[in-house]
């Protein structure tokens, strides 16, 4: 049965409330169920200049998945404490724009649904195929909205979800020189992955070299984390994928990340998750979401350090080659 309300949205309220001044905040698409109006919010911050590079975070496109949003919340929370007193997240963000979209599929999260109100599953509804054979099913299908993965009917329209997370990428993201974006999701593996395109085919993205840079970055500058690097890709292939289509419909350079956090490891330590839909994509026992929740703030931090400083790693004339040359062996020649 679905909740008396959604405890992600009052969160996410109160702090728009507590950011004040600080946000600029849009309500692109309001989902209307159950007699209710549930508002798709967007909230930016920082120097809205397009000659300064940003930062996208995006979570709760699968309903399932509230962890996504929980962890974005967590960090905005963080940031907004921060501003009442840390002068160097000034300086960050004078030189800098963040976009947030904690919520994007509140429909979903209310009916405890991967999909949206619809039936269509918000990763699988960009106009985009894949060109190599994807899983039965899991690639995403077009039979009906009463099977998973649905990517909507032939033709269609994307969802006014999918359109919202579009709209504001196009918006705030590509027209810059330099963007990244990072999408919270859970249900995969034993260990937390950081997924980038392509899911739609096999064959490398032109900025590998940038990806293959940001994780060595990543990788030297904390040595213990435990995070896989790899394209999406090398796990499977799926139609519709809303980063890849977004990607290439980029001119800049644009880096759109999925952190996928391994559900898996938390039903091994509690068996009996498995036979609660929401439980297989959520830390259930209050110690083990208190981890969840400051661990990737790590990953957070970082991005925001690595888009400000982006001139001073990403790899030009013979270091791309190298950097291109080192991504290659190490995720598409094993």
């Amino acid at each position: 049965m679905p909740e008396k309300n959604l405890p992600e949205l009052i969160t996410l309220k109160r702090l728009i409330d507590e950011g004040g001044k600080h946000l600029e905040v849009a309500t692109p698409h309001t989902v209307a169920i159950d007699g209710r109006q549930f508002p798709l919010y967007t909230i930016a911050l920082g120097n809205p200049s397009p000659d300064v590079p940003a930062l996208g975070f995006f979570g709760g496109i699968h309903g399932l998945e509230r962890i996504g949003t929980q962890v974005v919340l967590s960090f905005m929370e963080s940031l907004l404490a921060r501003l009442r007193w840390d002068s160097t997240l000034h300086q960050q963000l004078e030189s800098m724009r963040l976009v947030f979209m904690p919520l994007v599929n509140p429909g979903g999260m209310w009916q405890a649904t991967r999909c949206n109100p619809q039936g269509v599953d918000l990763m699988r509804n960009a106009p985009l195929s894949a060109v190599e054979k994807v899983p039965f099913m899991l690639g995403g299908q077009t039979f009906s909205h009463h099977l998973p993965w649905y990517r909507g009917a032939r033709g269609a329209p994307m969802q006014p979800e999918a359109e919202a997370v579009c709209e504001v990428v196009r918006r705030e993201l590509l027209p810059r020189q330099f963007s990244m974006a990072l999408d919270c999701h859970s249900g995969f593996g034993l260990r937390d992955r950081v997924w980038f395109p392509h899911a739609h085919t096999a064959t490398p993205i032109p900025h590998l070299a940038d990806i293959g840079a940001l994780e060595e970055l990543f990788s030297q500058s904390y040595p213990n984390h435990n995070y896989v690097f790899e394209p999406q890709s090398r796990q499977y292939r799926t139609h519709g994928d809303l980063w890849d289509y977004l990607y290439l419909n980029g001119q800049n350079v644009f880096l759109p990340l999925t952190l996928e956090m391994g559900s898996w490891l938390w039903v091994k330590k509690n068996p009996r998750q498995i036979f609660d839909r929401i439980a297989m994509f959520n830390p259930t026992a209050r110690h083990r979401l208190q981890r969840v929740l400051r661990r990737h703030l790590i990953l957070f931090d970082f991005l925001m350090r690595a888009a400000n400083s982006h001139g001073r790693w990403l790899p030009e004339g013979m270091a791309r080659t190298v950097q291109h040359r080192r991504a290659l062996t190490q995720w598409y020649h094993t």
